[in-house]
């Protein structure tokens, strides 16, 4: 999938969002493991990336290829500080109208409107590629997160109380979400 949009953040700075491509892979690799280590709300931590550059690459050549899936990235500044994607849930006949999503931005860039830029570019893409529905996890201390998603209009259908075990907190509880595209 292709996608290309500027925005203007809260900051008045712009960022451009645009799919991310082969040649991003060494900045994308380190920009996940930036953030990964920055926060306890995503589902891995920096050590337990699989990919090397040579990987990510790849990976990310693959979602330039595809007709219904994407990585999208933020760029302020020239620099990466956060990326966003969407990947099918399965090819099988009884899931392929569902994709998921997922999210991570640099801690210095939060709250001023890259969260919501690049949730509503996935949503966007989410649709243009046929799918009826978008669904995420997050975790239920991530507040913000949640009425992020809320007021683009996600809804919640469940909780898993021991959706992950932190190595910092121990349990904690994940919200499943949902939205309906068509």
């Amino acid at each position: 999938m292709q996608y290309t949009k500027t925005v203007f953040l809260k900051n008045n700075k712009e960022c451009l969002l645009r799919n991310a491509v082969g040649t991003d892979a060494e900045e994308i690799h380190k920009i996940f493991n930036l953030t990964h280590a920055q926060t306890d709300f995503l589902c891995t931590y920096p050590d337990e990336n699989l990919f090397d550059t040579e990987e990510e690459r790849y990976f990310l050549l693959e979602k330039e290829r595809s007709a219904n899936e994407i990585e999208i990235c933020a760029v302020v500044g020239g620099h990466i500080v956060g990326t966003a994607g969407i990947e099918a849930v399965g090819k099988k006949d009884k899931v392929k109208h569902r994709a998921e999503f997922g999210i991570s931005i640099e801690k210095g860039f939060w709250g001023i409107g890259i969260g919501y830029a690049l949730t509503v570019a996935c949503v966007e893409c989410a649709k243009a590629a046929g799918y009826m529905q978008l669904e995420l996890n997050v975790v239920s201390e991530n507040r913000r997160a949640i009425s992020l998603y809320e007021g683009i209009g996600f809804r919640e259908y469940g909780r898993n109380p021991k959706g992950f075990r932190s190595r910092k907190t121990g349990w904690q509880e994940i919200v499943l979400m949902r939205m309906e595209l068509a």
